[in-house]
């Protein structure tokens, strides 16, 4: 049974480490203490195939879930890579129908590329467990580029915020303050931690779980927990 999101009182942050294109970098991330690692299937500098993607998550041990990310590909296709790769979740970053994901075996993440709080109702009964928010699509891109969403919409959400995971712009400097600011239950960096698109800095992973303990540390001893 793959760990729920964190963000509920007392409970460490889920960490989701995306984009990965190396074996070498899933097992640091996997060392570093993530949570999570995500594969891109769809249209991506980062985007791998089933065959590679197999490979690479080979190396995951299986307390970390296996994440894969597609957007607007077939039913079929979403269930093969899902099977092939014993994927925990899917994350849906494009139009997919609520029919299609009501489908899948494996957990759902929906994606909402934030705008304005319109597009966080347009979600508001979508057959997921977890709502990942993201910036708004910049030249065809869905995700990895870097960019944040207005965080202050996340004072709107219409789901529960340990169903939350923040995306977009996150770093090892702004991670702290985006889990201060909005409680999620999870945080989601791709782009943040690499040297290179798909190019992954494990300095910058290690900065980055460092930054997201520091800020569970600081809400655990704000609401009275131990740490």
């Amino acid at each position: 049974m793959v760990a729920p999101l964190g963000g509920a009182e007392g409970q460490l942050t889920w960490v989701k480490i995306c984009g990965l294109t190396r074996p070498e970098d899933a097992e640091h991330a996997a060392r570093s203490g993530a949570d999570a690692l995500g594969i891109v299937f769809a249209a991506s500098p980062r985007q791998l195939d089933i065959e590679r993607a197999s490979e690479i998550l080979g190396v995951v041990p299986a307390r970390v879930a296996r994440v894969g990310v597609f957007a607007d590909q077939p039913l079929e296709f979403v269930q093969e890579v899902a099977r092939v790769c014993c994927l925990d979740w899917v994350q849906l970053s494009g139009h997919e129908s609520a029919e299609l994901a009501a489908a899948l075996s494996a957990n759902v993440i929906k994606a909402v590329h934030v705008r304005d709080v319109d597009d966080l109702e347009a979600a508001r009964s979508y057959p997921a467990q977890a709502f990942l928010l993201d910036a708004p699509v910049m030249h065809g891109r869905l995700g990895g580029t870097g960019s944040s969403f207005d965080w202050s919409l996340a004072d709107r959400l219409p789901w529960p915020r340990h169903e939350l995971i923040v995306a977009g712009g996150l770093t090892p400097d702004n991670v702290g303050a985006a889990i201060d600011r909005l409680r999620p239950g999870g945080v989601d960096v791709s782009s943040g931690v690499e040297s290179s698109p798909g190019i992954k800095d494990r300095s910058k992973i290690d900065a980055f779980m460092a930054a997201v303990r520091e800020a569970d540390t600081r809400l655990r001893a704000a609401s009275g927990h131990a740490s």
